[in-house]
């Protein structure tokens, strides 16, 4: 993908652009869809149970944007692939064939849904990539800056190291599924901070993001290495951190090593409170999916003017160049900035992290 230069911000700021009137535009036979009304049917295709984030925030919000922009008349409907590139495929073709408006799809894997998205471009179906950046004819991508992701989470290895050490400081990475083109950039904007100032001393790709293999493939790690030699442990993100953790603990680990993670879920932000594991992305969620809603709406009902200004930068993916996009900025989540992130952007309730069980940690956190 294009690289395109994106400032971490300390703070997020949910998107709140008004829907625009109808344009009235519609489209010749070459473009996707012609213009619609506020009576449509917006596909949503998620990738993943393993990750609370879909269904928890991404759908929610995505739903509720979707019927605010159409005085309630349109609808989403929901499917998730659950980690199976077959079962999403099959899917979106149910979806096109009854006729949804738009698809905003979450890919499994992006490089085989390519022929799928292509039967839905023939039936006249927009579709939007979304967090994920599909193969074939997608009429815009909505993310994050992948690469900048990876910068934060190896940024802040190296913070926590001290940022003096050598190549006799030995690290783990334990990246995300080599399915997902998203895994890919995470790896290499981590690279970018690691390579050259700590040694890699074990690298391993979790198919489908899987913690239990990343329990497996850290518990290899530490056997290999030695459990006092493991100077930090990147995870690309939350939940293979538990599973990385859990094997640091089975082996005896009792002062766990600096650990990344991604997607702020809650028990790892109650896990950054307690020091268990040092830090995560926060991407914001709402700012991500009401921006994803937007465009779905403004592409199926011909708002030209609008859906240019929401996918106002540009992205390739190796099928396609010039992809409109819109990439968002992301936040490194730690004990220090709680209170601004997820909790300003109403994500989790202070009552939802501090639980009896971190009532304590809160306090020394200074969360309460």
């Amino acid at each position: 993908m294009r690289r395109i230069a994106i400032s971490v911000a300390a703070s997020t700021m949910t998107l709140s652009l008004a829907a625009c009137g109808t344009l009235g535009v519609t489209g010749d036979s070459s473009e996707a869809s012609p213009t619609k009304g506020d009576d449509i049917t917006v596909g949503v295709l998620m990738p993943e149970e393993t990750n609370t984030r879909y269904r928890e925030f991404d759908y929610p919000i995505i739903q509720k944007k979707v019927a605010s922009l159409t005085g309630d008349k349109g609808r989403t409907v929901y499917a998730n692939g659950g980690a199976d590139a077959k079962k999403q495929t099959a899917q979106m073709e149910k979806m096109i064939s009854d006729q949804v408006d738009v698809i905003l799809l979450d890919a499994v894997d992006s490089k085989s849904i390519a022929d799928t998205v292509r039967k839905a471009k023939d039936a006249g179906i927009p579709v939007i990539a979304y967090d994920r950046l599909a193969q074939g004819p997608i009429d815009a991508y909505v993310s994050f800056d992948n690469e900048l992701v990876g910068e934060v989470q190896g940024r802040s290895i190296m913070e926590a190291l001290g940022g003096e050490t050598d190549t006799s400081t030995k690290i783990v990475m334990v990246n995300g599924s080599p399915t997902d083109p998203n895994a890919g950039q995470f790896k290499a904007g981590a690279r970018s901070e690691l390579n050259g100032k700590v040694t890699i001393a074990k690298e391993y790709d979790v198919d489908g993001w899987s913690p239990l293999i990343a329990e497996s493939d850290m518990t290899e790690a530490i056997n290999e290495i030695g459990k006092d030699n493991i100077a930090a442990v990147y995870s690309a993100n939350d939940a293979m951190a538990a599973g990385i953790i859990k094997a640091l603990e089975a082996a005896g680990v009792t002062e766990l090593p600096p650990i990344t993670g991604q997607d702020a879920e809650l028990a790892a932000v109650q896990r950054i409170v307690s020091g268990e594991q040092y830090m995560s992305v926060y991407k914001p969620y709402p700012q991500e999916a009401e921006a994803a809603a937007e465009m779905a709406v403004a592409r199926v009902q011909g708002k030209n003017i609008q859906f240019e200004a929401l996918a106002s930068d540009r992205v390739d993916s190796p099928t396609d160049k010039d992809i409109p996009a819109q990439l968002v900025p992301v936040v490194a989540l730690t004990k220090d900035n709680i209170k601004s992130t997820v909790i300003q952007d109403g994500i989790y309730k202070l009552s939802d992290i501090c639980t009896s069980e971190y009532e304590s940690d809160c306090e020394d956190a200074k969360l309460r």
